[in-house]
């Protein structure tokens, strides 16, 4: 019997909860969550035609992405992001200001994360792009402007672009380290 208006009514299960639109509700499994950090740069340089912007790429997915990654124990986020953009890329770099943080999550199995990621822009001082880690299948330099249109993440996108914004302001025109 179906109650009338206004009447209590039993509910079990995902009848409690309302249809979405791919159909009945369940509760969720209850999951584990972590937060992260890491740290990172974007990295440029001057060439003939301007300013250039180093990625790394991943094949599996056609993946760019900035190099950065996790704090080693002592040490300061400062120097995670130049540890991890020399392993990460092969060069060698020096910091010149800060480009502020994205913080994004994503899911494993039963847990989800919350990553924040700290950005420096960083000058190239010399290295090669040859000399990168296995974590990544290639590290390539792009012109600043095509950069951004071959990066898979929006946020990352962001980050080069107020990097890029913060080289032009400045007018940054010094000569790129011979070999980099």
């Amino acid at each position: 019997m179906t109650p009338q208006r206004g009447e209590p009514r039993l509910i079990r299960g995902s009848e409690a909860l309302p249809p979405s639109k791919w159909g009945v509700r369940r509760p969720h499994k209850i999951v584990d969550f972590e937060r992260h950090f890491s740290a990172g740069g974007v990295v440029y340089r001057i060439g003939d035609d301007g300013a250039e912007v180093v990625l790394c790429g991943r094949d599996e997915g056609g993946t760019w992405s900035l190099p950065k990654g996790t704090p080693e124990p002592g040490e300061s986020v400062a120097q995670t992001a130049l540890r991890e953009v020399r392993e990460e890329t092969g060069l060698e770099v020096e910091i010149e200001s800060g480009l502020g943080d994205i913080t994004y999550w994503f899911a494993r199995p039963g847990v989800r994360v919350q990553k924040k990621v700290a950005f420096y822009l960083m000058a190239s001082t010399g290295g090669s792009t040859d000399d990168h880690d296995p974590e990544f299948d290639r590290v390539q330099w792009f012109p600043a402007g095509r950069a951004t249109d071959v990066m898979t993440y929006p946020t990352e996108r962001d980050v080069v672009r107020k990097g890029i914004a913060e080289i032009e302001r400045r007018g940054s025109h010094a000569a790129a380290p011979p070999g980099v």
